[in-house]
């Protein structure tokens, strides 16, 4: 994909060619950013010293193996496709909407599916024995992904009329069930017992450190269809920012595209909201210092916003881990503190751009 991109064609007065160039500059970053999180932990296990030894041809300790590709490695591959996904949907969702502010958890996909974790925390205790063997310490990523699934088809239902949907009902809809999943989370933590606040407190401000190569096996397929799946999106987002009457003049199966991108968002915000937790800033962050660097054509932006979004949040990981290590802070916090005063630099730079 990104080796298409960068063969497009530039024409007068376009900012492809800068667009290009960041692209190549976003991808030597995040490799630099990878590397980085495969050498920060509490361990004291040295990224520099295990290369070298293989180089060498030297046998690895097995603490070394453990520590690298058992806990740092599948952490560092979750940041990166939790962090692509949660930007690319926020590029996806700000263009179908025609609006800068718009956010994944807009459609009520973050709130739903924060709604599963809870309630499988506070009730996973009562479900049958041969069902909780059976789903184990993936019941809260399933019952996440399943409730944020459940909200895109209750959207589906109250939105769709006569086989078209209205982005309007849509978002007046997604705010009504993000603030009924609000009200249920709530009830849930009335009746939480003490451990169980503290697993819900833990899990809504979001963490990578439940990395494993099962839960990336079951989150990864899905995030990775999504992502591929959103370049097909990139014309007629391109096309929306004229309205979707002149969309549909200029050949876009308007329906059709935005049944994709509403799906689009819902499976890669919900396998990642499952996996990691809320998180939150990158989708809304992301996608605006990518338009100020590039522009606003989504042939550049989606593929610069997944890059980007995946560096972001594995340096805000990295943060989360050595500040105050040996302890590990929730990633949300990181990202809430590093997001909240860009967004807020951001609006006080373009007072208008609320208004595109």
């Amino acid at each position: 994909m990104l080796t298409a991109i960068l063969r497009v064609q530039p024409t007068a007065g376009d900012r492809s060619i800068r667009a290009r160039q960041v692209l190549v500059a976003l991808v030597v970053l995040l490799v630099a950013v990878a590397l980085g999180s495969m050498a920060v932990g509490a361990s004291g296990v040295s990224l520099g010293a295990v290369l070298g030894r293989l180089i060498a041809g030297q046998e690895l300790a097995l603490h070394e193996r453990v520590v690298l590709m058992d806990i740092r490695l599948p952490r560092m591959v979750m940041g990166v496709m939790v962090g692509a996904a949660l930007a690319v949907s926020g590029a996806v969702m700000q263009g179908l909407f025609r609006n800068p502010l718009a956010d994944p958890g807009i459609v009520g996909v973050g709130a739903g599916a924060g709604l599963g974790a809870v309630l499988a925390i506070v009730l996973g205790s009562l479900l049958p024995a041969s069902l909780a063997a059976l789903s184990g310490p993936h019941l809260v990523p399933i019952a996440a992904f399943l409730g944020g699934w459940g909200t895109t088809l209750v959207l589906y239902r109250v939105s769709t009329r006569q086989g078209r949907t209205s982005v309007a009902t849509m978002l007046l809809a997604g705010i009504a069930l993000g603030a009924l999943a609000g009200a249920l989370t709530g009830l849930m933590v009335y009746i939480a017992d003490d451990q169980q606040l503290r697993d819900l407190t833990f899990w809504g401000l979001g963490s990578l450190a439940g990395a494993s190569w099962a839960r990336i096996a079951a989150a990864g397929p899905i995030i990775v269809l999504a992502l591929l799946a959103a370049p097909a999106l990139a014309r007629a987002l391109n096309a929306f920012t004229l309205g979707e009457a002149a969309a549909a003049h200029l050949g876009i199966a308007v329906q059709r595209m935005k049944n994709i991108a509403i799906l689009t968002v819902a499976a890669a915000t919900g396998a990642a909201v499952a996996v990691s937790g809320g998180i939150g800033f990158i989708g809304i962050v992301v996608p605006h210092l990518l338009r100020l660097a590039i522009g606003p054509d989504h042939r550049f932006l989606l593929p610069a916003s997944a890059l980007l979004g995946a560096t972001l949040l594995l340096l805000a990981d990295m943060i989360a881990r050595v500040i105050v290590a040996p302890a590990e802070l929730p990633i949300g916090i990181v990202t809430a503190v590093l997001g909240a005063p860009v967004f807020l630099w951001i609006l006080l730079r373009r007072r208008g751009l609320v208004d595109m």
